[in-house]
């Protein structure tokens, strides 16, 4: 029985009422954008199902696929050691972020009895070092090997899997391909041509749903259902925050509150998020909002065509540890930030602080104390120094990290994400600059229908010594 506690968005310190009236927002200024709230709330709703915005689906219209995922989960759990994720982007960050929050922060560490679940592993880069090194960790021929590319003309995936099947091939023979299982598209690009012809296990990505997207799909649930986590209520949790998200009065819709304010925030010259849970299994969840919320909202072109060069740049932090190397920037730094606190109200441990050093009031203070007690206390003083410094802020409450609170955070984002490009009147869903550096790329190593990106970046202008030293 999946306990149904709703996660908690604070935005009373984003009001005038507690940062001051030169840098908070009153409830007049949410009153007055009713209107544009309005044709935000109902773009999102319009786009449901449409062109990019399958995800939206997602939490549920995938019985059967469910139901594929977990028989197979329980396959790989029985027969290997080892599952590695090959993929970059969203086909990593949010298989990574689950991981971190759901698992036990030191998973692979543990015995395998503890553990119940095989190491777990996401390869989201093509630096030399780190293959050598994951093949130095691991069996190939007792690891599950997990391809994600929707087009599968990614280069770094598709590069990391020409090298792990020559492995296997050499290792394997034949069998090499019991050994691998390719999440991409259904109908097109080159994954789906390989897996069909070397006889892989396949899930799909739904054609409207993007990488950033695309955790609440196969890209996600695959390795979430390897590592024992549920996954029906992790989707059960996203469908609980898309129900509550459907009313089109912002102070009865979390995500599209938080997506107004974050866009007045912008017009505003707050032209940074800071992303800060409080909680070191949410360290990963900023790493996916990142991208999420960059590669969403930075765009240079409107819908209609007009430059507009717009965006909010993420950054990730975390409670307690950046306190000590972030904090004096967005309490003294320029007012150019909005910062996003996640707390936790139930750890899952509680680790009491033990009497000691009587003679020091100022460490024996602590005694008597728990860690639980003192995480709390810090977020709540960041807060209140945020606070009474003027500075944009605000909260999300989870009174657990589990799958069901981590399907209403993620979908949360999400919708707010999406709720926030209307307000922008952009393509929340495409990623032209991102597709600039893929091309170039292509044409410096020499893939075929690129040669006219070559000579563009052969007649680019040399560098000149006199500005290296």
């Amino acid at each position: 029985m999946i306990k149904k506690v709703p996660i908690r968005f604070d935005y009373n310190n984003m009001m005038a009422d507690y940062v001051g009236d030169c840098q908070g927002f009153t409830d007049k200024d949410i009153a007055a954008a009713k209107a544009i709230t309005k044709k935000a709330f109902e773009e999102v709703k319009a786009g449901r199902g449409q062109g990019m915005m399958g995800w939206t689906e997602l939490p549920t219209n995938q019985k059967e696929v469910v139901s594929d995922i977990i028989a197979t989960a329980k396959e790989v759990r029985k027969n290997f050691d080892s599952f590695v994720v090959l993929g970059i982007g969203g086909s990593a960050l949010g298989p990574m972020a689950l991981f971190q929050a759901l698992c036990h922060l030191h998973h692979n560490e543990l015995p395998k009895s503890k553990r119940k679940a095989p190491k777990f592993y996401v390869e989201d880069n093509v630096d030399p070092e780190r293959m050598v090194a994951l093949l130095d960790v691991i069996d190939p021929k007792k690891t599950m090997f997990n391809v994600i590319t929707k087009s599968g003309s990614t280069s770094e995936t598709m590069t990391q899997y020409l090298i792990i099947s020559k492995i296997l091939k050499d290792a394997l023979g034949k069998d090499f391909s019991s050994h691998v299982i390719a999440t991409t598209s259904e109908s097109k690009g080159n994954l789906i041509k390989i897996a069909k012809q070397e006889g892989f296990k396949t899930f799909f990505i739904p054609d409207g749903v993007g990488g950033r997207f695309s955790e609440l799909c196969p890209v996600g649930l695959l390795p979430a259902t390897v590592l024992g986590i549920d996954i029906k209520a992790f989707l059960a949790g996203a469908k609980f925050m898309d129900d509550r998200c459907k009313k089109p009065d912002a102070t009865k819709n979390p995500a599209l509150m938080a997506a107004l304010l974050q866009f007045l925030a912008m017009k505003s010259g707050k032209n940074i998020s800071v992303m800060m849970p409080y909680a070191d299994s949410l360290k990963l969840m900023a790493d996916w909002y990142c991208q999420l919320w960059g590669e969403s909202l930075g765009k240079a072109i409107d819908l209609d065509g007009n430059k507009v060069f717009v965006g909010q740049t993420p950054v990730k932090a975390l409670g307690v540890t950046d306190q000590h190397s972030q904090v004096q920037l967005y309490t003294e730094g320029p007012f150019d930030k909005v910062v996003t606190l996640i707390s936790v109200d139930n750890y899952r441990e509680t680790v009491s602080i033990p009497d000691g050093c009587a003679d020091i009031p100022a460490v024996n203070f602590l005694c008597g104390h728990t860690m639980n007690e003192l995480i709390d206390a810090e977020c709540n003083a960041t807060e209140y120094a945020l606070t009474r410094s003027g500075r944009l802020n605000n909260r999300i409450y989870l009174n657990d990290v589990n799958a069901f609170s981590m399907g209403q955070l993620m979908f949360f984002f999400m919708l707010q994400t999406a709720y926030t490009g209307a307000f922008l009147h952009i393509d929340t869903f495409n990623q032209p600059g991102v597709e600039e550096g893929k091309n170039a790329t292509y044409a410096l190593l020499g893939r075929a229908g690129y040669e006219e990106k070559a000579k563009e970046l052969n007649s680019k202008k040399k560098k000149t010594d006199n500005y290296i030293i």
